[in-house]
């Protein structure tokens, strides 16, 4: 099993302030499902390239010795900027994790909850593609998730699935009394599922 697990990525990943609970990335509830540490140095907003720029890549390099997995998922925010090299970046990502010694593991993202009738309407354009054929061309595992909260969501319906969100009406929440209908990210509940999907498929990675 790995010493420790380091993960790069977006606010569907990272650590969300108490302020915004139960707002959650994935990244936070990861620990209880690897039984590893978890170092999570995603952020709210970040892109392949912000990530680097702002020093987080660097600040997680400082943190990998030989052994751990660096787990790596971007797209919602680069999605939206077509100039950011995204696959360029993943791999640089990956090349420099495994200079580290470390295992990569590239994610593709989770899903947005936009559904058009019972089926998920797409909104990653072409990212999650480019992150399997960087996967299938680098020999880097890969944790499909966009696939997996597809099936996910699909599966819990329109209704069902949006516990998995912060959805509050207006006066149902302390911290959101005006109400929030967020269907990018996740609800402590929805955060957890998907930690258990990241971990599941980590174990046999790692097996």
């Amino acid at each position: 099993m790995t010493r420790a697990i380091l993960l790069a990525g977006d606010s569907t990943v990272a650590s969300c302030p108490a302020w915004e609970a139960p707002m959650s990335g994935w990244g936070a509830q990861l620990g209880p499902y690897v039984g590893v540490p978890v170092r999570n140095l995603a952020k709210g907003g970040a892109t392949t390239a912000s990530h680097r720029a702002e020093g987080l890549w660097a600040a997680l390099m400082l943190e990998v010795v030989p052994g751990d997995t660096v787990v790596i998922q971007f797209g919602h925010n680069d999605q939206k900027d077509p100039a950011i090299p995204y696959q360029e970046n993943l791999r640089a990502f990956v090349e420099e994790a495994r200079g580290a010694g470390a295992l990569a593991v590239l994610c593709t993202p989770v899903q947005r909850r936009r559904f058009e009738g019972e089926r998920l309407v797409p909104t990653h354009g072409d990212c999650p593609d480019r992150v399997r054929a960087l996967a299938a061309a680098e020999g880097v595992p890969l944790i499909d998730l966009t696939a997996a909260t597809t099936e996910l969501y699909e599966r819990l319906g329109p209704g069902g699935s949006k516990a998995l969100f912060t959805h509050f009406p207006p006066g149902r929440h302390p911290l959101y009394p005006d109400g929030v209908a967020d269907d990018t990210h996740f609800s402590f509940r929805g955060a957890d599922e998907v930690a258990a999907i990241v971990a599941e498929r980590l174990k046999e990675i790692l097996r």
